[in-house]
Formats: C-alpha cells, structure tokens, sequence
C-alpha cells in the first residue's frame, strides 16, 4: 500500500485535458500529464484494503500488481515500479492510454466514487521509464533454434512475439498492413495514443531478434502450409475486423460507411501515407462542414466523433438503441464489476449530441446520396414505437455497432474446413480454441486474442498473447518459464 492514510488525507485527481476548443484542432494527444510528486500523492491513496480486487479477475484481466507498484512509486521508486509493472505487462503505456480501467471499478476506494488513479498512475510509470532510459532491450541468453510464425502484430500478436523471443525462440512477425500495430496503429485514433509509442516497442523487440514483415498478407502472398513448412509453430492473432451487417436500409447510399475504415484512413493520412479511394470517391471520406450521424454507442463510435469534430464537422449525432443509463450505479449491486452507468468519453465532451434509446430505421437520400437518417423510439425491447419517427439531417454517416469476426479471405479461406470455426450467441465468427493450450483444429497452429475471443480490450490481447506464448514454448520445449 502507500500511505497508510493516504486515502483520508488527499483527494482523487487525475490528468487534466486540453480545453476541447483547443484539441478538436490537431489529432495529437491532449492530456496535461501530472507532476511527478503529483502523481505520488495519487499512488499515496492506495489503501491496505485486505482483498485487491483491483488485479484479480475483476478488475484487471492481466492481473497487474497494482498496490505493488503503486507503494513503489509513492516510495520514489520508478526502476522497480516499471520492472513491477512489466511483469505482467509488456505495453503499459498502450493500456495507461486507452484501457476502460476496469481495475478503477473494482478499487474498494469505488464504493465512495473516489477510486485511486489507477490508469494515470499506470501511464506515468510507463512515460518515467522511458525518460530514465530503464526500457531497454531484452535479448534472451540462448537460443532454442525452435521457430514461431505470428499472423497479426495487434496487441496479442506483438505480447505474444516478444514473450516467445525472450525465450530464445527464433520469431517472425507478419503483418497484412503496411507498418506494424494492426489496430492499435490504424484503428486507434492518435488523439487517444499517438503511434511512436508503438514505434519505440518494435525497435525494443527488433534488439531482442524478434524480426517485423509489413504488407504481407498470409493467406494470400503467403500460403498457411508455407508457413506450417518453414516454421515449428504458428500463432494466429488476426483479430475480429469483419463489421457486423446493420440491415440498415439504405447502407448503399454514397455517404453510408462502416466506422473502422473511416478511423484507418484518418490514421494513414495522419502518417502521411496513401489512403486508398472509396468505393464512392478517390478522395478520403471527410466530415468537415458535414453532418454527421454516428450509428452505435461503443468506444468505435466515440473515436468516429472525436475525429469527425477534428475534420470539422459541423454537427455530429450519436445514435444509441440502449436506454440512456443511470448516472450513479447501485454499488452494493454491482460492485466490484464494471457497471452500467452514463459515462462520457472526452470525444462525447466535445459536442455531440447524444439520443438514447432510438433505433435507426433507414438511410435516406437523394440522387443516390444521402441526406438524412430516419429514426424513431424504441421500447425496452428495443421494437419500434409507432408514431415516433423523425429524420436527422446527414451528409454522413458512420456504422459503429461492431464485429462479427475475422477477415475471411486470408487464413481462415486459406485453411479452409481444416480451421474449426465457432459461432457466437450474437452470429460472430471466431475460431476455435481453448483458454488452456489456445491450440486450434490444425497442427501447429494456435491462436490469441480477439480471433479466438471475439472484440474486447486491449488488456484481453495482451493477457491472451502471454498465454499462448506459454503453450507455445511448453509444446517446443517440454517446459517453460514464461508467466500464464
């Protein structure tokens, strides 16, 4: 713990934003990071409170050792906070950055609404480290001569490469996009985490002999059984990208499109690369001097609305089907889980107008454009209420309702009926595997993170590359070291 009355004497307090007046105007992140004494008062709040719920399987899938580090750094102690930290993290600052927090639910200090700092705190320990240089290259002592193929360099993907590398495994990563980070990269707006981060992690892993191939799509430049011949085991880590089908009348309407295309092609443009032409136009999608309607309430749409209002929107609408939330939920009820209550991300700060619990019935146009999204009402059964339809103006709009599974024509085409694959409650694809040995239907294969779970968070990525990077190096070599 920190200070044993810590949580008594000082008052929650986390990073500051930049007015959003001010940050809608670049794409760069906009939070004001605390002092460092700051930052030790907040880890200071940490209490002595018997059972942590804040890393068990509540709060924090990877399981952090958040009163650890958190006495670390209230003891001054960043070397060891970061070591602390990374012993079940290998990306802190991705996770310090766009993680929900659910540990800061699960904080008993939550029961008063005055968690401690978790994510802030977290974040900072992973910025102190890299200014004080303590992130360095962690090359293993010997090598196995043993030989792992990783499809896909998101979060899973990239944990996964780096636990086996350590091992002293030889360890190829392959990525369909053109740079490396699949979609904390290209999906994750920049004004969320900005991608030198991810930059910094890859050089770190090249000087640990993990080797990065960009623009190679396996399935189709390079065949499965290629792999399955040159490699001694193959991990999938392709994620869920497949959007689900709204069965939105009116989705062919130029104007119409799925969220996570319009978020890659704003992060390409931020990198200065070429951004591919629409089905509609050869220029990018744009919203500025728009309307926009965002069809969905998750965290897609929300980064569709912080980078519509950065494109100049003049208005943006967020459409939820759900009831509009509680603001304060019944701790007793729920407590330690993540609750359902209204929350307000920093791009819904920003402007948006927010309608609960209306479904969208249909995308109307003219000309074969469109101009408007007809809505209405639903009931607590989320069926129409007759009587209530009404249309909002739109010159775009973007469908943020989820995913169903991974791209299909790549491995899970190339494989074939050799790849089990599985069907979710809600008809999302993903292929079959278990949380044990994470092995597929296919020999030497195995598979991690949203490919196997289906869409979830960053933490659940890392978590799962850990663990199969333990299967892994337990079938090469008979045994292993490497943290579950």
């Amino acid at each position: 713990m920190g200070k044993v009355t810590g949580f008594l004497e000082i008052d929650r307090q986390t990073a500051k934003y930049q007015p959003a007046s001010d940050r809608i105007r670049h794409f760069k992140e906009f939070t004001i990071p605390m002092s460092d004494q700051e930052v030790q008062k907040q880890a200071a709040r940490c209490m002595d409170c018997g059972i942590p719920y804040c890393h068990g399987p509540t709060g924090c899938p990877i399981h952090n050792q958040i009163p650890d580090w958190n006495d670390l750094v209230y003891a001054d102690d960043w070397e060891e906070a970061i070591r602390n930290l990374h012993s079940t993290n290998n990306f802190p600052e991705f996770t310090g950055r766009i993680c929900p927090a659910p540990c800061e639910e699960a904080c008993t200090l939550n029961l008063e609404d005055t968690p401690v700092a978790i994510k802030t705190i977290e974040q900072a320990i992973a910025d102190k480290a890299y200014e004080l240089g303590f992130v360095t290259p962690q090359p293993p002592t010997f090598k196995t001569g043993k030989t792992v193929a990783v499809i896909g360099s998101g979060p899973a993907g990239m944990s996964a490469a780096q636990q086996l590398g350590r091992a002293g495994h030889d360890v190829h990563v392959y990525e369909r996009e053109s740079k490396i980070g699949g979609l904390l990269r290209f999906g994750i707006p920049d004004f969320k985490m900005e991608k030198y981060f991810i930059d910094r992690r890859v050089a770190q892993m090249e000087g640990e002999g993990v080797t990065f191939f960009a623009g190679v799509n396996i399935g189709v430049d390079k065949t499965m059984d290629e792999l399955f011949a040159e490699y001694d085991a193959v991990i999938y880590c392709g994620g869920s990208e497949t959007p689900r089908d709204s069965g939105i009348p009116g989705t062919d309407l130029a104007g119409v499109h799925d969220a996570m295309p319009f978020l890659v092609q704003q992060n390409k443009q931020v990198a200065r690369e070429n951004v591919p032409a629409t089905a509609w136009s050869s220029d990018p999608v744009n919203a500025g001097g728009k309307h926009i309607v965002v069809v969905g309430g998750g965290d897609t749409a929300s980064d569709c609305v912080g980078t519509a209002f950065r494109q100049g929107a003049v208005r943006v609408t967020q459409l939820d089907i759900r009831p509009r939330p509680p603001e304060r939920e019944d701790k007793l009820a729920v407590w330690p889980y993540w609750a359902t209550k209204m929350r307000t991300s920093s791009s819904q700060a920003e402007g948006v107008d927010r309608e609960f619990q209306v479904g969208t019935l249909e995308f109307v146009g003219e000309d074969g454009r469109l101009t408007g999204v007809k809505c209405c009402e639903v009931d607590e059964k989320r069926k129409p209420v007759e009587g209530t339809e009404f249309v909002i103006k739109a010159d775009l709009a973007f469908i943020a309702i989820g995913f169903r599974g991974p791209f299909g024509d790549s491995v899970v085409a190339d494989l074939g009926d050799r790849l089990k694959i599985g069907v979710d409650r809600r008809g999302a694809t993903f292929v079959e595997a278990n949380d044990a040995d994470y092995r597929t239907s296919v020999d030497k294969l195995w598979t991690a993170g949203d490919v196997r779970r289906g869409q979830s968070l960053v933490v659940w990525a890392i978590r799962e590359g850990r663990q199969v990077a333990n299967a892994v190096d337990t079938a090469l070599t008979g045994s292993t070291t490497l943290p579950r």
